[in-house]
């Protein structure tokens, strides 16, 4: 993979994924390449914190390549996803009360978002960030990793709300569909680039969701 380096707008990439490795081996391989394509690149790992499955997979591929993660977890969660031990190889460690304030976090600290294939916390993550762009409130990049079809019904549910007119301003809400791990990054280069100014949102408005 050529090695590309990310300057100025994209310094973080949050990703949202499993703590499961699901039923298809193509999930956590594509974790593990996407660890090492972000620290090919320079850009930190912004995710949930988990040791397991595909999130232990883009948080190894990332480390073993010398690049840099930030992990934020909820307290309630360190003995289902990770364990105490398995945080202490993370420098950059944030512990929250709630998955909300996670959430929120994980949103401040990150240029652009990327959904490996993952449950419904996974769902749930990525839906509300694409919310929050529909109204307006940032303009950070959003993709879908579409392994092995993975997101093709999720995807088909957002073609549906469109032609019944359930998605209004949808020139806001339009996340990037990429099929392989290598298009991810510099996908995420040229939607920044098309960006005119930098947009973190409304931190009033969004705190209040």
């Amino acid at each position: 993979m050529n090695k590309i380096r990310v300057v100025n707008k994209i310094r973080a990439i949050c990703v949202y994924c499993g703590s499961s490795p699901g039923n298809d081996a193509a999930y956590v391989e594509a974790g593990e390449q996407l660890g090492v394509a972000l620290a090919a690149a320079g850009v930190k790992l912004i995710y949930g914190g988990g040791t397991t499955g595909v999130m232990g997979a883009v948080a190894h591929g990332t480390l073993g390549a010398g690049g840099e993660v930030g992990a934020i977890i909820p307290s309630f969660l360190i003995n289902r996803e990770t364990t105490k031990a398995a945080l202490s190889t993370f420098s950059d460690v944030t512990i929250t009360e709630t998955m909300h304030e996670r959430k929120h976090k994980m949103f401040e600290r990150s240029d652009a978002f990327v959904a490996l294939p993952g449950g419904i916390g996974t769902v749930e993550e990525i839906v509300e960030v694409m919310t929050w762009s529909q109204l307006g409130q940032h303009r950070k990049p959003i993709v879908f990793a579409n392994i092995n079809g993975f997101w093709d019904p999720m995807l088909g549910a957002f073609d549906h709300l469109r032609r019944t007119g359930f998605i209004h301003s949808g020139h806001l809400m339009q996340p990037i569909v990429v099929d392989r791990v290598e298009a991810i990054i510099p996908a995420i280069v040229a939607a920044a680039q098309k960006i005119d100014a930098p947009d973190n949102g409304i931190p009033s408005i969004i705190d209040k969701m």
